[in-house]
C-alpha cells in the first residue's frame, strides 16, 4: 500500500505511543525515518526542511558525523556510570561549559533536560538564600514538571494547578504590547523595572529566593528584552540579595548569536540552566550552571537533589564533541551573521509585503513573525491561548509551509524562524520563500 498509515511505525504508534501536549485521537504524526543538516524525511522518502530545530534544540543539524562518532566512540568505551563516580567525559564537559560561561559560574550540576534544570536552579537558590519564593514572568515557559511547570507563565500552567507554592509571576518587558503603556523602549524598560521592583517590594524582598527569565523569551513570542532591562534586573537582585537565574534552555549555545544569550548584555547571572543546543539533543542531557558563592553553600553541607543519570557519559561526551564542532565551524559567529544579514533583513521584506504582519523580531537564529487582524490595532490573528477553530488561520499558514517541505513552529498568533545552525544560506532563502507564499493565507484574514 502506498498509504503512509499503513506502516507498522504508523500502526504502533497510533496504539501505544502517548504523546506530549496532545489529544490522542486527534493526531496524524509523520512517521521521521532519517536526516542530514537542515533536513529530515519521512518513511515515503518525502523531505522537509527543518525551520523549527525540531523544537528549537538541534542547532548543530541533524547526524552530524562528528557527534555521531564521539556517541559510539564512547558507548563502545563505557556506556553509563553512576553520579558518584568521576568519568572522564563528564569532567570534559563541566570544564568546557564552565570556561563558556561569564563571570565565577565554574561549577555543573547536569540534569537530563531543561525542565530538571530549572527545577534544581530553584531549589539552589531556595538553600541558598533560605528564602521561599520564586519570581517568574509572565509570557515564559520554563519545563513541565512539578516546580518548573509552576514557573511558567503561560496556559500550560493552568491544568496543572494547584502548583508549587511561593511561585508569584510578573510582567516583563514586550514592546510591541507593552503592558506598561510604553511608547519607546527606554520607556519600556524603565517601566517593566518599576513594575518588578514594586512587585519585590509588595512581595516582600527578604522572601525572595530568586528572579527567574529567559533572557530571550523562547515559545513565548522570542521576546528581545530593550537596552538596560536585564541590568536593571540584575541591579535589583543584588539590592535585595536575591539570586538571578538565567533560563538558557532555548536561547543558549549559539541560538542568538553568543554562547549565552544573556553575554549579548553583558550581564552574569548567578545560575544559568541550559540544554537543548548544548548537544542538540542527540542524547537527553541539561543542566545548571553554579557560581562560585552559590557552590561555596554546600561545600560542606549535602545537597539534597540528584538523578540516576546526571552526567550521563554518552550524553556528556556528545556535549565535548558538540562544543568542539561550535568552535571549529564558528557556529556561534555563523548565527549572528546569518541573523543580521539573512534572516532580519528578509522577514523586514516580508513585514513590508503582507498586512497580516504586525512585528517581526529575533536575534541571531531566533526569529519571530507576530501576525496580525489589524496592524492599527495590533489585534492579533487569532485569540490568546486560541484551540480548534480559533487557531485555524495560523494552522492554515503552517499546513501550507509544510505541503511544500518546510516545517515551522508556531504558537498562538506567532510563527517561529529557528532554522539549525548548520542551515545553507540558500536553504534559509528557499525556507523564507515558502514562508512568504504561506503567510498570504494569513492576509486574507486582515480587516
Amino acid at each position: 500500500s502506498d498509504d503512509p498509515r499503513a506502516t507498522p511505525a504508523y500502526q504502533d504508534d497510533r496504539a501505544h505511543v502517548f504523546h506530549s501536549w496532545s489529544a490522542q485521537a486527534t493526531l496524524d504524526p509523520l512517521v521521521i525515518t532519517g536526516g542530514e543538516g537542515a533536513w529530515i524525511w519521512d518513511e515515503s522518502g518525502n523531505r522537509y526542511l527543518d525551520f523549527s530545530s525540531q523544537l528549537m534544540n538541534v542547532n548543530i543539524g541533524h547526524q552530524h558525523p562528528k557527534l555521531i562518532a564521539a556517541i559510539q566512540e564512547q558507548a563502545g568505551r563505557l556506556a553509563t556510570i553512576a553520579p558518584s563516580h568521576a568519568t572522564p567525559a563528564r569532567s570534559e564537559a563541566a570544564r568546557l561549559i564552565a570556561e563558556l560561561a561569564p563571570g565565577d559560574l565554574d561549577m555543573v550540576f547536569f540534569t537530563n533536560g531543561g525542565a530538571e534544570a530549572n527545577e534544581n536552579a530553584i531549589r539552589l537558590a531556595k538553600l541558598h538564600t533560605g528564602r521561599h519564593k520564586v519570581l517568574a514572568a509572565y509570557r515564559s515557559y520554563h519545563g513541565a514538571t512539578g516546580g518548573s511547570i509552576a514557573l511558567t507563565g503561560d496556559p500550560r500552567r493552568w491544568p496543572n494547578e494547584p502548583a508549587m507554592p511561593g511561585i508569584v509571576h510578573f510582567w516583563g518587558p514586550y514592546p510591541y504590547r507593552s503592558a506598561f503603556h510604553a511608547t519607546s523602549e527606554a520607556e519600556e524598560t524603565d517601566r517593566a523595572l518599576a513594575h518588578l521592583a514594586d512587585t519585590i517590594m509588595v512581595e516582600g524582598p527578604q522572601t525572595i529566593a530568586a528572579v527567574i527569565l529567559e533572557p530571550v523569551v523562547g515559545t513565548n513570542g522570542i521576546l528581545v528584552p530593550p537596552p538596560g532591562y536585564l541590568a536593571g534586573v540584575r541591579a535589583l537582585c543584588d539590592q535585595h540579595g536575591i539570586l538571578l537565574i538565567a533560563d538558557e534552555v532555548m536561547a543558549g549555545f549559539g541560538r542568538c548569536g553568543e554562547w549565552f544569550s544573556i553575554d549579548r548584555w553583558g550581564v552574569v547571572p548567578d545560575l544559568i540552566c541550559f540544554a537543548k543546543g548544548v548537544n542538540s539533543g542527540y542524547v537527553p542531557l541539561g543542566g545548571v550552571i553554579i557560581s562560585q558563592a552559590v557552590a561555596d553553600t554546600f561545600a560542606q553541607r549535602v545537597f539534597p537533589g540528584g538523578l540516576t543519570y546526571s552526567g550521563h557519559p554518552l550524553a556528556c561526551a556528545s556535549a565535548v564533541a558538540s562544543i568542539g564542532i561550535f568552535k571549529e565551524e564558528g557556529l556561534v559567529e555563523r548565527s549572528r551573521t546569518m541573523g543580521d544579514t539573512v534572516i532580519g533583513p528578509v522577514l523586514d521584506e516580508l513585514k513590508d509585503r503582507h498586512p497580516a504582519v504586525g512585528d517581526v523580531r529575533g536575534l541571531g537564529m531566533f526569529w519571530a513573525i507576530e501576525l496580525v487582524r489589524d496592524r492599527e490595532t495590533r489585534e492579533p490573528l487569532v485569540p490568546f491561548n486560541a484551540a480548534g477553530a480559533d487557531a485555524a488561520p495560523v494552522a492554515e499558514v503552517v499546513g501550507a509551509a509544510k505541503k511544500q517541505g518546510l516545517l515551522v513552529f508556531s504558537h498562538f498568533n506567532r510563527i517561529h524562524v529557528v532554522p539549525p545552525l548548520v542551515t545553507t544560506e540558500d536553504d534559509l532563502r528557499a525556507g523564507l520563500a515558502i514562508l512568504d507564499d504561506a503567510l498570504t493565507l494569513a492576509d486574507a484574514h486582515v480587516t
